[in-house]
């Protein structure tokens, strides 16, 4: 395992980002009366942030409401085996300005699931700022890189 210091932490996102947009969906991790729960999600990275989108009354807001930490796991299928771990504290954002910003940043049509746009009060951003990330391959096994904060 290497450990990414702050002077590769840029190039260790890109990185990061680059994985991520290969596995287009992720496993999002959370806890719900002391149990995990595992649901799949669309993250978008944004520099060293995590954002996704969801409903507000939704399971995971719920769970993450009441347990904002949060694991988000994305596994890039063969021939690369691209393993992409971030752990840390998510926070849901209901304020126009954030919603706004998340719209934009998010790398799909959220007006899929929310055709009134950033203004519906049906959408939620959420936002992780890890505390630890890993990108590997061969599910963990070669050319381990963790940054932590």
């Amino acid at each position: 395992m290497t450990t990414v210091i702050e002077s590769e932490k840029d190039a260790f996102f890109e990185d990061v980002n680059a994985a991520a947009k290969k596995a287009i969906w992720s496993a999002l991790a959370t806890v719900k009366d002391g149990e995990p729960r595992v649901r799949m999600v669309h993250p978008t990275w944004e520099g060293d942030v995590l954002w996704f989108a969801t409903g507000p009354e939704t399971a995971k807001a719920k769970q993450i409401a009441q347990q904002p930490m949060i694991d988000i796991q994305f596994q890039v299928a063969p021939p690369e085996f691209v393993h992409l771990m971030a752990r840390g504290k998510a926070t849901i954002y209901s304020d126009q300005e954030t919603k706004n910003h998340a719209w934009e940043v998010i790398d799909y049509d959220l007006a899929q699931f929310w055709s009134d746009g950033p203004t519906s009060p049906e959408f939620v951003a959420i936002k992780l700022v890890p505390d630890r990330v890993e990108l590997s391959e061969m599910f963990g096994t070669v050319n381990k890189r963790v940054w932590t904060r």
